[in-house]
């Protein structure tokens, strides 16, 4: 049995590259006994991506679809060598969390030394909570240095299946640095599906295949556990929420 209960990396039509809708991806998630969804779509960067206005309109958003908690975040794009994001400060501290990433559409990276450094500048924004395929072999990084800096702030690395089973392929060992030096640091991760279709919602088998391969404890996948889960999630908002109205980096 899959022992997850929440995905926090899905994707809806309105990223332009996805498939399925809110109501389709909660469906599917309830089907698969899970209890938390989250939406994070690409934000405007991305080719087809919404503009910003889609983040800010989140009053429509359901908070909940019949067992299911429904929140809503974005996965969020590294635009410059500067670690700026593709979503202001004032729309990402209205989101419940904010997933940082690199895409080749967006920012083409650099060296592993320039990646450590750019990935490093986003993860000092205190409106960034996740990394996202961080193992992608098209930005080489150093592992343990984003690691070590991400679990002293608070913040979390996901395994994202869609690494193994559908892109960036040549992500595997990578991932498993990651997760040995979270490991070793005494920090949390997420399994995610990075679903662009609501089938793939809730499919974490390569993910978990790889840390039960390295004896990574299952208490340690914060998506194992929904009161964990939640609790992260609320405290991340409670920081965004202290902050002045508009922080600038």
């Amino acid at each position: 049995m899959n022992p997850v209960i929440g995905d926090l990396h899905v994707h809806t039509v309105a990223s332009g590259h996805a498939y399925s809708t809110v109501l389709e991806n909660a469906t599917v998630a309830l089907e698969k006994g899970l209890t938390v969804l989250g939406v994070a779509d690409h934000g405007p960067s991305m080719p087809g991506g919404p503009p910003a206005i889609y983040f800010e309109a989140r009053g429509h958003f359901p908070r909940q679809i019949e067992e299911v908690r429904v929140f809503f975040g974005a996965e969020v794009d590294i635009i410059d060598e500067n670690g700026n994001l593709d979503l202001p400060p004032h729309v990402l501290k209205k989101l419940d969390y904010a997933i940082v990433s690199f895409h080749p559409q967006v920012y083409s990276g650099g060296s592993r030394e320039e990646n450590t450094r750019i990935l490093l500048q986003a993860l000092s924004n205190p409106l960034v909570d996740i990394v996202a395929h961080a193992g992608n072999p098209r930005y080489p990084l150093d592992y343990r240095v984003v690691v070590r800096e991400a679990v002293a702030q608070g913040k979390i690395f996901e395994i994202n299946n869609s690494s193994f089973a559908v892109s960036r392929k040549g992500s595997s060992d990578n991932c498993r640095a990651i997760a040995q030096e979270i490991l070793h640091c005494g920090g949390e991760l997420v399994v995610s599906s990075d679903a662009h279709f609501c089938h793939e919602i809730g499919e974490y088998k390569h993910a978990l295949d790889l840390l039960s391969s390295i004896h990574f404890p299952c208490e340690r996948i914060l998506n194992v556990h929904e009161n964990r889960l939640l609790q992260f999630l609320e405290y991340r908002k409670e920081r965004k929420r202290s902050l002045s109205p508009s922080p600038v980096f």
